[in-house]
Formats: structure tokens, sequence, C-alpha cells
């Protein structure tokens, strides 16, 4: 199997950990922050569905952990299966959270780029929405 080139993109939120992955483990909230997902997810059996701007997507989410794992699985229209590793940890009384993108199967260097600024002003989202939370 080849190792796929990867990115480690992070975030800094004014939140605590448990915080943070109370709301982003919760996957009835993925459309407030994540732009990829263009409706409410619906459950299904172990799996969520939705649309997207590049079709209707299955999406697998890791158990609930005290590890501050937000792992999941997205499975396209044509049945290619992404694994997106997603973490939140502790850094003091905040968080840290990271997302690693991996680049795909025929990907050029201008789409891995442009996933790369998308997952970034998601997790900005991700932050505001957080953030704002804690002001109200």
């Amino acid at each position: 199997m080849a190792t796929h080139e990867a990115r480690t993109l992070q975030i800094s939120i004014q939140r605590s950990w448990r915080d943070v992955y109370d709301y982003a483990s919760i996957p009835e909230n993925l459309p407030e922050w994540a732009s990829g997902l263009t409706s409410a997810l619906q459950r299904s059996g172990d799996e969520w569905l939705a649309d997207s701007p590049a079709g209707k997507l299955r999406l697998r989410f890791a158990p609930p952990n005290k590890l501050g794992v937000l792992d999941h699985w997205v499975i396209t229209e044509t049945g290619e299966k992404v694994y997106i590793p997603l973490r939140v940890v502790a850094n003091g009384e905040n968080s840290e959270v990271t997302f690693t993108l991996f680049r795909l199967p025929g990907m050029d260097d201008e789409k891995f780029t442009a996933d790369a600024a998308w997952v970034m002003r998601d997790l900005q989202k991700l932050k505001d929405v957080l953030e704002v939370q804690l002001i109200e």
C-alpha cells in the first residue's frame, strides 16, 4: 500500500478540550462548521447521510471516547472512502485541534493546496462558533 503525502493542519481554540470534543463529536453540528456539507445529516444505521457540493455522501464516525479522537470516514457516491484523522487535545485550559489531510491519488498540487485552505476555513469556523459560545 502506498504512503500518501499528508499535511497536518492545526488551530488553537480558547475552550477546554472537552467542550470542543463534546461539540464537534455531535454529527448534527457538522454542517454548522464544515462547509463541505450543505445539509443537515440524517442517521442511517451506523452511517450518516449528507449532501455536499460533490454529491451525496455517507459518513462514519469514530465511537465516543475520552481521548479526543474525532476521526471519520467519508464515502462518496462513487464508493471512494476517504479517511479523515481529526483530534482535539488539551493545551492548558484551552485546546488544539489537528486535522490530517491526505493527498488523494491523482490530486495535483493546486487541488491539494485548495483542500488545505478549505480545511483551515472550516477549522476557523469551528473556532469562531466555540469561542462565540464562550462569550454568550
